[in-house]
């Protein structure tokens, strides 16, 4: 939009002029030329009333044909398809971020050369990062080794719609890696400004539309763990993948954060020497294995996405000198943990003021459901207590200020994943077993954590 001219108006006469002068060129009054203030349009003001005729009419939601499923293309690797929804789609962008390290490009060359090899079609991988030698040097470390697999490096725009138009319309899917290091000479700015990012971000995404081939992006993070360039970013592609995990431990975790063809998903991998390794079986990973009880220990069923995962709280209760007592978290919310501490404290009649209170998970598990709640007031119980929980107990609810246990969403799932553990008892709220039929397990109703400690303790 154009930006509103400055004038200046004779008090005299009324002449205008856009330049100052100390003698109005009209009628040679002197001293009277003051500034005019522009006239603007208000906000909404600005753009014309009158309509257009659209090109495709609004219609009656009853005159839509139901669309049918959508059509998949699988990988092959079988928990990203999951995190996907089931596949990638014919024109799908989806984004994937994650820390420094995290195996994002050895997650994908993986895909890429898996999708490949089942395809028997071209896969392109263009890495503004590295060369192509040290991405085959990747490649053959993990074994992607398909003669399908297209490696190029450039950070030019037009170069890397270059080498998708040399090999359309066959292939089968292209990354990039990254689209911080891409740039467009049409468009000024540095490379991973919010400008070039914008820019080449929705140039892919007209060729992923145009031309049904599923493009995936590789993002780089933040300090804060969010994606490095605009926020608008997030909304032009189809889906969100994060990969996160502890640095010093070889999980990993995608999750889905968006996802317009499918439910948000979780999934693990292993990152070895060998490339990322899936795990089919992360309850395994995220609660410990042992013989005999230990305080402070309890097992609560999460949910993430549409998947039950058993996890285990550990918490820490040891007295202290120092006037400020310590509250660490790791793996969970702290400002939760704090509220948590107190319900427990005043529940249970613990004394905690003189003493240190840690809270942590295992294997990197990340817990921000509401309802492992309970299973972190039975640990903090447990551990001031000194009293271990029976090993064959799991615990599932939401715990209120006033020492309520509220139910939580996906009981089912939750239920039908402790006893494939082989969990016997599993507290919850109350109205649990009206809801759910079928049961391999038994069923504790609680109502308040007070009744849950009790059960507790008249189950050792």
């Amino acid at each position: 939009m154009a930006k509103p001219t400055t004038s200046y108006r004779c008090t005299a006469c009324q002449a205008t002029t856009v330049k100052w002068s100390g003698l109005c060129p009209k009628c040679g009054a002197r001293n009277t030329m003051d500034l005019e203030a522009p006239v603007t349009a208000n906000p909404g003001m600005r753009s014309g009333l009158v309509g257009v005729a659209p090109v495709r009419p609004a219609r009656p939601v009853s005159s839509v044909n139901e669309a049918g499923p959508v059509p998949r293309i699988t990988t092959g690797i079988g928990e990203f398809d999951r995190v996907l929804g089931g596949g990638l789609v014919a024109g799908q962008m989806c984004l994937l971020s994650g820390a420094p390290g995290s195996g994002k490009s050895t997650l994908v060359l993986a895909v890429a050369d898996a999708l490949a090899a089942r395809l028997q079609q071209p896969v392109l991988y263009i890495s503004g990062e590295e060369s192509v030698e040290q991405i085959a040097i990747r490649a053959r470390r993990i074994g992607a080794t398909s003669d399908h697999l297209l490696l190029a490096d450039d950070t030019d725009l037009g170069a890397a719609i270059g080498h998708i138009d040399a090999h359309a319309p066959q292939l089968a899917l292209v990354i990039v890696d990254s689209v911080q290091t891409m740039a467009s000479s049409d468009v000024e700015g540095r490379a991973g400004g919010v400008t070039q990012v914008m820019e080449v971000a929705q140039a892919l995404t007209r060729i992923a539309k145009t031309r049904n081939l599923p493009i995936i992006l590789i993002g780089q993070v933040t300090k804060d763990s969010n994606v490095a360039g605009p926020r608008a970013l997030e909304h032009i592609v189809d889906a969100t993948l994060s990969l996160e995990g502890d640095p010093h431990s070889s999980l990993r975790l995608l999750r889905s954060v968006k996802n317009r063809y499918g439910s948000l998903e979780v999934a693990a991998f292993e990152q070895t020497d060998t490339g990322m390794q899936e795990v089919l079986d992360p309850s395994m990973l995220f609660r410990g294995h042992r013989d005999t009880a230990v305080a402070g220990t309890c097992i609560t069923v999460t949910i993430e996405g549409n998947r039950a995962l058993a996890a285990e709280v550990q918490v820490l209760v040891a007295p202290t000198t120092n006037p400020n007592p310590r509250r660490g978290v790791s793996g969970l919310d702290s400002s939760r943990m704090a509220m948590l501490i107190a319900v427990s404290e005043r529940t249970a009649a613990l004394k905690l003021f003189d003493k240190d209170v840690f809270l942590a998970t295992i294997g990197g598990m990340r817990l921000s459901d509401p309802g492992s709640d309970l299973a972190v007031c039975l640990a903090i119980v447990s551990a001031s207590q000194e009293a271990a929980i029976a090993l064959d107990l799991a615990a599932v609810g939401e715990v209120t200020l006033s020492g309520d246990v509220r139910p939580v969403p996906h009981m089912t799932e939750r239920i039908s994943e402790a006893a494939r553990l082989g969990f016997r008892r599993l507290l919850v709220p109350v109205g649990t077993t009206a809801r759910v039929r079928d049961r391999a397990l038994e069923l504790v109703e609680v109502p308040t954590l007070a009744q849950a400690i009790t059960a507790v303790r008249l189950g050792r």
